[in-house]
Formats: C-alpha cells, sequence, structure tokens
C-alpha cells in the first residue's frame, strides 16, 4: 500500500507540474491573466500535493509491503 501511495505522489505531481508548464507556453496571448494564473496555479499546486501525499504515505504504512 506504501508504494501505492507513494506512486500516486509522484504522479499527482508530475501530471500537475506539466500540465501547469503546458498552460503556460500554449497561451496564446501573453496578456491572458486567466491562463497564465491557471498555470502557475498547477505548477504551484504540484508542490503542495506531490509531497502532502508522499508524507501521508511515510505517515500511513510505516512498514513497507511484504514486511
Amino acid at each position: 500500500m506504501k508504494t501505492l501511495a507513494q506512486i500516486g505522489a509522484v504522479l499527482s505531481f508530475t501530471f500537475c507540474f506539466i500540465g501547469g508548464l503546458w498552460i503556460l507556453f500554449h497561451c496564446k496571448d501573453k496578456d491572458d491573466a486567466l491562463w497564465v494564473g491557471m498555470g502557475l496555479y498547477f505548477v504551484g499546486k504540484a508542490f503542495f500535493v506531490g509531497p502532502m501525499l508522499w508524507l501521508a504515505a511515510e505517515k500511513c504504512c510505516p512498514k513497507p509491503d511484504g514486511k
């Protein structure tokens, strides 16, 4: 269970970070504050959600799988 939670933490960090960067790089109009804000939101969310899920996995499952 711990391994599954850690994989979920890594995937959530990766998808939020890449999604935020994709939004930022594909804004057609650089003056569009809404899309820039959404991109920055997802990049920031990546740095919050991923580590929090990792810490929750460490706290919830102190023993490695199968031991």
